[in-house]
């Protein structure tokens, strides 16, 4: 009872921060912190002084908080600060950790679950592709899944695809589920002004929207009149006050442009209030290692991403270069001691360590979600994280690619659809992701040295290296 007392009034607590930001004056807000300084537990002190330290020097994060509180509707900033910040960050949080002290790893801080993979489009490498399209998880086997996953102290999942809007039982399932916190990736073209509503009403959702650049990169990898769906989208989903965000994939050809300043401004003006960048990985529908982005312009995003952090109200995220704040590599759901693990499991409800790696040995059809998790299979994947020192060489697929061919030799995982084999037995794509790692690692073992003495400036090498010469390119032209 005094437990369920505690974390009401933290969620009540929270709430009201929520609320009352906004309002507040940025000289109060710092005076406020330095009270809370004094009532919080040691170990949040830090965390504190680090807020006041971004409000007293107007952080762009501070922009992006504000603009958090303002833009989004009531229901929908209740259900962030209840379910993400309270229940996935700290009432799940405790839940892990109590697991970790009795069985020596942690579950899996997320979930992502692709119960269908239908779609209404047919996108130019798309890791989806491959996959049988007359399969869905049903409602109860979803619901059994994130039951299962609460008890662990998971609170946040991913819904992917596919498009997870064709499936019936989306909203069902958010309703069901209002405690937790859901994400949704989608291509954003059935988020007409009726369903921007409906995920106004249950406020525990945010949007994902794909985009490949601007209108000439996106209809040609999505379809022609795609960019356009997806600009009205944005629209549905601000009007109706619902947290969303921009989901890109780097490849050879667009590179360049998603790592640009007018991208990333395009997309705040549209209100965008977050960004993931994922690297093309050659998997899906007929894998083409040419589309994947050099190890030279994923150094460039690398820097952009840092360039962007420090500049602009939006918060990024970039799955593949972010390596150092998460401990590596999060695939294979067990942690040790970092909140970092995660898994995925697909329509067929096989459990991959990760949405690039379309492996499996076991089903959640024949499973509960722990037995899975602690798989001889995901043991082998977690045990050898992180895998190198350099934390910018996070991933088992392409930047230490003998990782995932060692597990799935040696646990005898199955490809999970019919082709899936070929990243790690295909003697083009081997060859081709060995050349790639091997150049990365040239690439960023200096960067690593320098992140590490403390001597390294990201945002400013792109601002000097990129962002300069563009600019004076423009005055140029101008002139």
């Amino acid at each position: 009872m005094v437990k369920v007392i505690k974390d009401f009034f933290l969620k009540q607590f929270v709430k009201s921060i929520f609320w009352i930001t906004p309002r507040l004056s940025d000289r109060t807000i710092i005076r406020l912190t330095h009270v809370a300084e004094q009532l919080v537990p040691e170990k949040f002190k830090k965390t504190v002084k680090y807020v006041r330290e971004k409000w007293e020097n107007q952080h762009p994060s501070v922009g992006l908080v504000k603009k958090i509180l303002t833009q989004l509707n009531k229901r929908s900033r209740n259900k962030l600060a209840e379910n993400l910040f309270v229940n996935a960050l700290f009432i799940g949080a405790k839940k892990r950790w109590k697991f970790f002290k009795q069985h020596g790893f942690k579950p899996p801080f997320l979930l992502v679950i692709s119960p269908t993979m239908r779609c209404n489009l047919l996108c130019k490498g798309c890791y989806a592709g491959e996959y049988t399209r007359d399969e869905d998880l049903d409602f109860e086997t979803v619901d059994r899944i994130i039951r299962e996953a609460k008890r662990l102290g998971v609170y946040f999942y991913t819904i992917s695809g596919g498009e997870p809007y064709v499936w019936e039982g989306l909203f069902k399932m958010f309703k069901k589920h209002n405690d937790c916190y859901f994400q949704t990736y989608t291509n954003g073209t059935l988020l007409n002004e009726e369903n921007a509503e409906k995920l106004a009403k249950v406020g525990n959702v945010a949007a994902a929207i794909s985009v490949e650049g601007f209108e000439r990169e996106t209809d040609l990898r999505r379809g022609k009149g795609v960019y356009k769906r997806v600009m009205k989208a944005m629209d549905n989903l601000r009007n109706a006050g619902v947290m969303f965000g921009f989901s890109a994939t780097p490849t050879k050809y667009n590179s360049e442009i998603l790592s640009s300043e007018r991208f990333i401004d395009h997309y705040i003006n549209k209100g965008c209030l977050f960004g993931w960048y994922f690297q093309y990985i050659p998997i899906g529908l007929k894998p083409n290692v040419d589309m994947m982005a050099t190890p030279e312009q994923r150094l460039r995003l690398l820097k952009f991403v840092h360039w962007v952090r420090a500049n602009k109200p939006i918060f990024i995220g970039d799955f593949w270069n972010d390596g150092p704040y998460v401990g590596g590599c999060m695939a294979g759901a067990l942690a040790k001691e970092s909140n970092t693990g995660y898994l995925h499991i697909n329509c067929h409800g096989d459990v991959e360590p990760c949405v690039f790696s379309h492996f499996a040995v076991d089903n959640i059809k024949d499973k509960s979600l722990l037995e899975a998790i602690t798989s001889p299979f995901f043991k082998e994947i977690s045990k050898q994280r992180p895998y190198v020192e350099n934390l910018l060489r996070p991933c088992m697929i392409i930047d230490c690619p003998y990782v995932l061919r060692k597990a799935v030799k040696k646990c005898n995982a199955r490809p999970t659809h019919p082709g899936a084999e070929t990243i790690v037995e295909d003697k083009k794509i081997v060859q081709h992701l060995d050349n790639y790692s091997k150049r990365w690692k040239e690439l960023t073992d200096p960067i690593w040295k320098k992140w590490k003495e403390g001597t390294l400036d990201l945002a400013k090498e792109y601002e000097e290296e990129v962002l300069n010469k563009e600019r004076s390119g423009k005055g140029r032209k101008r002139g």
